[in-house]
């Protein structure tokens, strides 16, 4: 089954890459970000899609310019994930056919976001907004929007964002923290899972 998590894979060396993406895949998480303020990220972008091919949907996170963006094409990536909202970012991705998640937090922004072309929108930092501020802008946003909740939602409240309408999210360190054991993102991802399939899918 898809299950709308990217696992963001913050600080992520090319030398831990394949065993982590290894991790999360084989635990049921197929969106895989590496941020482009980590240490050789198009590497790791390049050795996650070499190693998951049509598995999961790899890509970039805190991409601010379309420059970024060709590069991660380059690399193989198909995921541009950012903590604001920049139209040249967004028409870069779409230009050459990938998924865009731009960082929004107000009703300005998510507008900003979706008349430049994006269609799912990350919602940053959501621990400010909250759910309630999730529902607000739910309730203004065209249907086909989708929100996802990142820097505070988690296993502990799914449940809580998915009852205000989110359609993902995205987790870093709950997932990942640089030098984790390929063990230890494991074990956290199919914990992840398993309180992500245990919603109830009726609030979906």
């Amino acid at each position: 089954m898809k299950r709308n998590i990217v696992a963001i894979l913050r600080g992520i060396t090319p030398r831990e890459a394949a065993a982590a993406g290894r991790a999360l895949a084989d635990a049921g998480i197929t969106m895989i970000e590496v941020p482009l303020n980590s240490p050789e990220p198009f590497d790791s972008i390049r050795i996650l899609v070499d190693l998951l091919g049509d598995e999961a949907l790899v890509g970039a996170g805190t991409v601010l310019d379309a420059g970024g963006v060709e590069k991660v094409a380059t690399a193989g990536g198909r995921l541009i994930v950012a903590p604001n909202t920049d139209s040249a970012v967004i028409s870069a991705a779409l230009a050459l056919g990938m998924e865009c998640m731009p960082g929004v937090f107000t009703a300005t922004e998510c507008f900003a976001a979706i008349k430049a072309g994006a269609r799912q929108l990350k919602l940053f930092p959501a621990s400010v907004a909250g759910p309630g501020g999730l529902k607000a802008l739910k309730a203004v946003l065209p249907s086909d929007a989708g929100l996802w909740p990142v820097g505070g939602a988690g296993k502990e409240n799914f449940a809580d964002w998915w009852a205000a309408g989110a359609a993902g999210f995205g987790i870093g360190t709950a997932l990942y923290k640089p030098g984790d054991s390929a063990g230890e993102i494991a074990r956290r991802a199919r914990e992840t899972v398993a309180a992500y399939d245990a919603l109830d899918r009726v609030a979906r």
